[in-house]
């Protein structure tokens, strides 16, 4: 299968402690099975760094099979449920001793980005666990995202471009 990485670089060799902490699954490598989405992520970057950057999407091949042979830890989150809010609220909490867990890949829902917003609500004790939940949906649509979060699992990616 395909996977995408959106940028303002290629990225040809991924590193997990190049990526930012306190992130919906930890510090790690994040990848998409939708190039729209990867560009979406890309162009991202690009707002936060400032002009002359251009969004890049990296491409690689992943044989999905590494899910499920039992060489990497992995956990996969196939909707929003409460167990997944209440993952992503662990690593983005910067209270929390991070990492917070030790998959090599997590496959779950985005969170939506006023996710430091609703945690605060959720630790006030003003909405429910599955308040949050439906509050950290990405809109207008479920969208996917693929974590890497060792040097084992980005063994598994191969750069094509």
């Amino acid at each position: 299968m395909k996977l995408y990485h959106g940028s303002n670089v290629v990225v040809e060799n991924p590193d997990v402690t190049k990526g930012k902490p306190y992130k919906d699954f930890g510090r790690g490598f994040y990848l998409s099975d939708t190039i729209e989405q990867a560009m979406e992520m890309a162009e991202r970057v690009v707002e936060r760094v400032g002009v002359g950057q251009a969004p890049i999407v990296t491409t690689f091949d992943f044989d999905e099979s590494s899910m499920t042979d039992g060489s990497l830890k992995v956990k996969s989150f196939e909707t929003y449920t409460e167990e997944w809010a209440e993952f992503v609220l662990r690593n983005r909490d910067r209270k929390t001793q991070q990492p917070y867990h030790d998959y090599d890949i997590v496959y779950g829902p985005i969170a939506d980005d006023g996710v430091v917003r609703q945690m605060r609500r959720y630790e006030m004790g003003a909405i429910t666990l599955k308040e949050l939940m439906q509050e950290l949906q990405y809109p207008p649509n479920i969208t996917f995202q693929y974590f890497f979060g060792s040097d084992m699992a980005l063994e598994k990616l191969k750069f094509i471009c």
